[in-house]
């Protein structure tokens, strides 16, 4: 690794990503923007989500302007020789590989751990799966909306609302996606370490499950159980934003403190003495009054009087804000999580820069999000191949390539 690390604490640090769709690129959309250099290796049609509407020319989404910058963008038929042998040399020369195949179809291209390790002892190889090895579900094909299902989150809804529902978002993919990332962070301080690379398996549908009981398992942590699983206060139907006389707000008094203040904002400090609401298990245990308290009061002033009590009183606060208006946010503009970019083929776009700050290095744009395989031959000369064989693996199926460029 290179000692300069002024591009962030991964500058250096070569990544082979073989993933497409959500999960798989934001983990090494993270690592892009830590600093790694990431080759994103696409098939010659492309990741899908290059295809997803609206754009300002096919192969260039919004997600993918998001997801993919920091990256270069390689084409390799992985189904030709040519292009598995250039893979193999880059693996010799890189530090993590990482990919969310089904582990048949990567056997399939030769390129399973079990195919790779010899290359390269000191790889951080890293698959990321539907489901764990071991199981009956392991060759299973997964999605969000599957994983929802199946790891409790949809069913929690349920007991809410009165039926099983997703939330909207692709809460799985992007969970796991962190997890990818924190992963291979551990492998590779694990390899600085003196202990060499290894096989990291990260599947979405355990993952998701410890995600989902971290604050839910309750009484269930016990054998027996002392109580159903589920945390009271989140599953109650009362928790909601609350109508405000001009918008929706979230009013949350949390600690003894904020629920006297808010009881004397009201006009109901006989409330402070009520014994339903003297600790913090008796309020969880009555959180549906309280909520119907906050209910009632919150529809006879507007959000900008909520939030100056609340902010003044420490009581937490927020406005619902849609994500049409986030980049509007005040606190949001002041420390310039958004900025307006110029991309060189797509134009202005909207940069979100990533929230974690370094000291040592502040977050850089490095490369906008590329065109499928705009670095292809500049990548593979930087891993030592000859004009010759680039050109013997760059010849693609014309149509595939007129399709996926637009």
């Amino acid at each position: 690794m290179r000692s300069n690390f002024k591009n962030g604490p991964l500058t250096g640090v070569k990544v082979i990503d073989l993933t497409n769709i959500v999960m798989g690129p934001y983990a090494t959309h993270i690592l892009a923007d830590m600093g790694a250099d990431v080759i994103k290796v696409e098939s010659p049609e492309g990741d899908l989500m290059r295809y997803f509407q609206p754009y300002r020319h096919s192969g260039m989404s919004g997600q993918v302007l998001h997801l993919n910058r920091n990256k270069r963008s390689l084409v390799l038929d992985l189904k030709r020789p040519e292009s598995a042998a250039a893979l193999r040399r880059m693996i010799e020369k890189s530090d993590v590989l990482v990919h969310n195949m089904r582990r048949k179809a990567i056997q399939r291209l030769g390129f399973s751990y079990e195919d790779v390790k010899a290359l390269n002892p000191d790889l951080v190889y890293c698959g990321a799966h539907g489901f764990g090895s071991g199981g009956p579900y392991e060759d299973k094909a997964a999605y969000d909306d599957m994983i929802q299902a199946g790891c409790g989150a949809a069913a929690l809804s349920a007991r809410v609302h009165g039926e099983p529902a997703y939330l909207p978002t692709a809460l799985c993919d992007k969970l796991t996606g962190q997890t990818i990332a924190y992963a291979i962070l551990g492998a590779l301080y694990q390899r600085a370490s003196g202990g060499g690379g290894q096989h990291v398996e990260v599947p979405m549908f355990e993952t998701s499950i410890e995600f989902m009981l971290s604050e839910h398992i309750c009484g269930g942590s016990f054998e027996p159980p002392l109580g159903k699983v589920g945390y009271m206060r989140i599953l109650d139907r009362s928790r909601k934003p609350f109508k405000t006389a001009d918008g929706y707000i979230c009013i949350m008094p949390y600690s003894e403190k904020n629920w006297h203040d808010f009881f004397d904002y009201i006009g109901t400090p006989e409330h402070r003495t009520d014994p339903r609401f003297a600790s913090y298990d008796a309020r969880v245990q009555h959180v549906d009054v309280l909520y119907g308290l906050i209910e009632r009061e919150a529809a006879k002033r507007p959000n900008s009087v909520w939030v100056t009590f609340c902010d003044q009183a420490s009581i937490p606060c927020m406005p619902v804000i849609s994500l049409d208006d986030i980049h509007e946010d005040p606190h949001v503009r002041a420390v310039g999580l958004f900025n307006v970019c110029d991309h060189p083929t797509e134009g202005k776009y909207r940069v979100v820069r990533s929230p974690v700050k370094y000291a040592s290095a502040p977050f850089k744009l490095r490369h906008h999000s590329p065109t499928l395989g705009q670095d292809s031959a500049e990548v593979l000369a930087e891993y030592g191949l000859s004009e010759g064989e680039i050109r013997e693996v760059l010849v693609t199926r014309k149509s595939d390539s007129a399709r996926a460029s637009g």
